[in-house]
């Protein structure tokens, strides 16, 4: 698969790797340009490339994993969405030196402003309770066991697609169902799911 990534952080670089391991490949981006992405796809080695924010975009996949308040910019002005899935990793601290400081959603998920940013998009929200450094660590911890990684979202075809995706990277999936309750049991800071190293038995 072709797999886009708005983002070139821990998150983004972690979810690349093991991408590029099952043989996907990667298109990443980021506000500066291709250009300052070449250390970080010299290092992610064959299948990775730095594109544009709109190249990016255009994967059948896309994962968004951007600073909370990079994310207007980061879904603003691309070409339409027409059903294609945006997994969305993002968690809306003010902040990400300070994890304690949470935006002030009046009330609604981040996802969906996500979801409002990118109309047409089949939204999944992974990869955003899981710390970057856990992620880097791999799936099996020990022996017998493997990381779990949430996915919710509305679009049962689209979360399957991501299930699979993290399932081959070796991590257990589990799906919490819809936005409006699983997106909730995600919210950084809010539920106990975000944070904790959860392990399930192979």
């Amino acid at each position: 698969m072709r797999i886009g990534i708005i983002g070139a952080g821990d998150i983004a670089r972690g979810v690349a790797r093991y991408a590029l391991e099952q043989g996907h490949e990667v298109l990443l981006c980021n506000r500066s340009g291709p250009a300052k992405l070449a250390p970080i796809v010299a290092a992610l080695g064959p299948g990775a490339s730095g594109v544009s924010r709109a190249e990016a975009a255009a994967a059948p996949i896309v994962l968004l994993a951007v600073t909370w308040e990079s994310v207007p910019d980061a879904l603003t002005g691309l070409p339409a969405w027409n059903g294609r899935i945006l997994i969305d990793a993002t968690n809306p601290f003010l902040n990400p030196q300070h994890l304690n400081i949470l935006d002030d959603l009046g009330g609604r998920m981040s996802s969906e402003i996500v979801a409002h940013l990118a109309p047409g998009a089949r939204l999944v929200k992974a990869f955003n309770t899981m710390f970057a450094s856990k992620l880097a660590q791999g799936p099996r911890p020990r022996a017998g066991t493997r990381r779990v990684l949430f996915v919710s979202g509305d679009d049962a075809a689209a979360k399957t697609t991501v299930t699979n995706l993290i399932e081959s990277f070796g991590f257990a999936a589990v799906d919490l169902g819809d936005l409006k309750v699983g997106g909730r049991m995600q919210e950084a800071k809010t539920a106990p799911l975000a944070g904790p190293d959860f392990l399930l038995p192979d």
